[in-house]
C-alpha cells in the first residue's frame, strides 16, 4: 500500500481517527439517552433501550463489515459519512418523531440500531487499515486500537454533559459532533491514503464529505427555528418563555380566553406544574395544613416557582423561610419573569427568605437545624433521579429536621390517576417513622390531587389559627379531603427506597393509561 506519510505517522493519524470516532459514537449514545429522559422520563428505561440495542447492533455491524475489508478505504469513508449524517441528525429526527408522529419509541429503537451497526462496522475496517500500514501481531494491533477507542469514549463521555449540552444544546450539539465525525473519518482516510486511491475515487469521497458538511451546516442554521416549532407542537397554548438548563427544560405557556381570563402554565420536561387559573387550590392545600402549629421557621424543598413560598409568607409570624431548589435558573425565572413574579407576589424579594441551590437529598443529609414546618413540593417521581426524593431514606432525613411538634407535608400525586404511586408515598413516609394523614382535593387542571401530612405525633389536617384569607381551603373542605372512596384505596403497595425505586414503575404503569 502506498502511503502519503511515513508508516509511523500514518498509524498515529489512523489511531487519532479511532479516538475521535469513538468519542463521537459515545456522544450519539448519550444524546439518545438524554433526549429520552427529557421527553418521556424514566432515564433508566431509556438508557437500557439505547445501550442494549446499540451494543447488539455493534455486533451485527462488525459481522456485516467482514465482506467490506477488501475495499476497506472506500467502505470506511462511506460508513463514516452515513454515520456522521445520521448521528448528527438523530436528535432532531427523534424530536420530530415525538412532536408530530407519536412514534418516539419505534424511532428510538431504529436510530439506536442503525447507529450501533455503523459504529460496530468501524472497528474491523480500521483494523484492516492499520494492518495495511504495517503488519503487526493481532494482540498488539487490538491493544493499540482499543486503547485509542476507549480513551476516545472517555473524552466523548465527559464532553457531552460538560461542553456540548451547556454550550450547544442537544440538537446543535449532535450536529457539531456529526461534523467532527465526518472530518475525522473521511479527511484522515483521504489524507493518509490519498496516494493509494484513484483520482475519481478521491473526488467522489471529497464530494460526499462536502455534501455531508453542507447538510449538517444548513440544518445547524435552521435548528433554532425547528426546535421552536417542534416545541410548540407539544403544547396546546402559545409558548411565552422557554429555556433548557443543566437540569431540565422549562416552558411557560400563556393564553387569554374569550372572557379575558389569563392562563399561564409551567411545564418542566413537558410535565405540567401549575395553571395560574387554579394553582391557588393546589398551593393552599399544600401549605396551610402544615402551618397549623408553630411556624416561625419553615423549610420548603422544591417549589422553585415561588407559589408555595407566597402562601407561607402570608403569615406574619413566620420569621424565616429556607427554600432548597436544585435549579438556580428556575428561581431566577420566578424572580425576574414578570408574569410569574407577579403570580408569586415577588416572594423571593422578601427578606425572610433564604434560597439554597443544592440537591435536596444532599442538603438534608448535612442539615441539622430544626424547622417548625417542612413543605415538600417536588415534581412527580417518573424517573430514578426524582424517585430518591420520594424514598424512605429521604423522608427519614426530612423528618429529622422537624422541631418538636413540627409538621411535614408532601405532594403525593393523584390518588385517582395514580393510586398506587400515591399510597406508595404514604407508606414510605410511615416506613420512615412518621405518622401520616393523607388528604386530597380537586384541582381542575390536575384532577383529583393528593397530599400526605406527617409528624411524629400524628397530625390531623386543620386550618391554622390566624390563617390569612383563602380562596379555596377552609375547615369543611379539609374535613372532606381526608375521606377516600373505596376505589381510591390501594393498600397493596411497597415502600419506595433508594435501592428499590418501585414508585417509578408505579408511575409509568399508571400514567401511561391516560
Amino acid at each position: 500500500m502506498r502511503l502519503a506519510l511515513p508508516p509511523r505517522a500514518a498509524r498515529v493519524m489512523v489511531l487519532a481517527a479511532v479516538f475521535v470516532c469513538a468519542a463521537c459514537g459515545l456522544v450519539y449514545e448519550l444524546a439518545l439517552v438524554a433526549l429520552g429522559g427529557y421527553l418521556v422520563g424514566n432515564s433508566v428505561t431509556q438508557a437500557s433501550i439505547v445501550l442494549s440495542v446499540m451494543v447488539c447492533a455493534m455486533g451485527v455491524g462488525s459481522l456485516a463489515a467482514k465482506p467490506l475489508q477488501s475495499r476497506a478505504l472506500v467502505a470506511f469513508a462511506l460508513i463514516e459519512a452515513v454515520l456522521a449524517l445520521l448521528g448528527g441528525l438523530s436528535v432532531l429526527l427523534l424530536y420530530a418523531a415525538f412532536a408530530w408522529l407519536d412514534l418516539y419509541v419505534p424511532a428510538l429503537v431504529c436510530a439506536a440500531f442503525v447507529l450501533g451497526a455503523l459504529i460496530g462496522a468501524e472497528i474491523p475496517l480500521l483494523m484492516t487499515l492499520l494492518q495495511r500500514i504495517r503488519r503487526q501481531e493481532a494482540g498488539s494491533a487490538v491493544a493499540d486500537l482499543f486503547a485509542a477507542d476507549y480513551i476516545g469514549a472517555l473524552v466523548g463521555g465527559l464532553a457531552f454533559p460538560f461542553l456540548l449540552l451547556p454550550v450547544f444544546g442537544q440538537i446543535k450539539g449532535a450536529l457539531v459532533v456529526g461534523t467532527v465525525n465526518a472530518v475525522a473519518g473521511i479527511a484522515v482516510v483521504l489524507w493518509v491514503f490519498r496516494a493509494d486511491m484513484r483520482r475519481m475515487t478521491k473526488i467522489a469521497l471529497w464530494g460526499v464529505m462536502t455534501g455531508v458538511l453542507v447538510v449538517l451546516a444548513g440544518v445547524y442554521g435552521l435548528a433554532g427555528r425547528f426546535e421552536a416549532t417542534a416545541r410548540q407542537a407539544l403544547y396546546k397554548d402559545p409558548i411565552a418563555f422557554s429555556t433548557r438548563t443543566a437540569y431540565q427544560e422549562i416552558v411557560l405557556t400563556q393564553k387569554v380566553s374569550l372572557s379575558g381570563r389569563e392562563d399561564m402554565r409551567l411545564f418542566l420536561n413537558g410535565d405540567l406544574q401549575f395553571s395560574s387559573v387554579d394553582e391557588y387550590r393546589y398551593h393552599e392545600s399544600l401549605v396551610h395544613p402544615a402551618l397549623a402549629g408553630q411556624r416561625a421557621r419553615v423549610l420548603i424543598l422544591g417549589g422553585g416557582d415561588g407559589l408555595a413560598l407566597r402562601e407561607v409568607l402570608k403569615y406574619p409570624d413566620v420569621r424565616e423561610v429556607t427554600l432548597v431548589e436544585l435549579d438556580p435558573a428556575m428561581v431566577a425565572i420566578a424572580r425576574t419573569y414578570p408574569p410569574l413574579a407577579s403570580l408569586n407576589a415577588r416572594a423571593f424579594d422578601d427578606p425572610r427568605v433564604e434560597v439554597v441551590n443544592r440537591d435536596a437529598f444532599v442538603w438534608a443529609r448535612g442539615e441539622r437545624s430544626p424547622y417548625d414546618a417542612v413543605i415538600v413540593d417536588f415534581p412527580d417521581p417518573d424517573e430514578v433521579a426524582t424517585a430518591k426524593l420520594y424514598s424512605v431514606e429521604f423522608y427519614g432525613l426530612a423528618g429529622r429536621l422537624l422541631a418538636p411538634g413540627g409538621r411535614m407535608v408532601v405532594q403525593a400525586g393523584s390518588p385517582f390517576f395514580a393510586p398506587r404511586s400515591f399510597w406508595c408515598v404514604e407508606k414510605s413516609i410511615r416506613a420512615a417513622g412518621l405518622k401520616t394523614a393523607p388528604y386530597h382535593v380537586d384541582v381542575p387542571s390536575f384532577g383529583d390531587w393528593g397530599f400526605v401530612l406527617a409528624s411524629p405525633g400524628g397530625p390531623a389536617p386543620a386550618m391554622p389559627s390566624g390563617a390569612p384569607a383563602t380562596r379555596f381551603l377552609d375547615e369543611s373542605v379539609l374535613r372532606a379531603s381526608t375521606v377516600f372512596a373505596r376505589d381510591l384505596r390501594r393498600p397493596d403497595v411497597e415502600e419506595n427506597t433508594l435501592v428499590k425505586p418501585v414508585i417509578v414503575g408505579y408511575e409509568d404503569a399508571e400514567w401511561s393509561e391516560f
